[in-house]
């Protein structure tokens, strides 16, 4: 029993540790699928990405959408991962997305 008491703080970090990695794994998922809905929706329709960012990540993330508009549209958004072991403060993680501006492809081309 003495032995299982002195080796619980362990296993307790570990699990811990097992549970944060597994949350930083969800984090750079949602970060990417925000950062692919943004570029898309701002390439579609200009003012847009933010709200694509936000509707396609969990909330608790707080996600933050950066948009560079141009010839190909690059949305960059920011999460934020909260911290489960009390010494850590959590972790920002930005991801990328490029989408070609879909707004500059239409040009009229009826035939003369």
């Amino acid at each position: 029993m003495l032995e299982f008491a002195g080796f619980l703080p362990f296993l307790l970090i570990i699990g811990m540790a097992a549970i944060q990695l597994g949350l930083v794994g969800y984090g750079a998922n949602q970060a990417g699928s925000a950062a692919r809905a943004a570029a898309r929706a701002e390439s579609l329709e200009p003012g847009t990405g933010q709200a694509a960012a936000t509707g396609s990540t969990s909330t608790w993330l707080h996600p933050r959408a950066a948009i560079a508009p141009g010839d190909a549209v690059q949305a960059t958004v920011t999460v934020h991962v909260p911290a489960i072991i009390p010494l850590f403060d959590g972790w920002d993680l930005h991801r990328t997305a490029t989408m070609p501006n879909d707004r500059t492809d239409r040009t009229d081309r009826s035939e003369p």
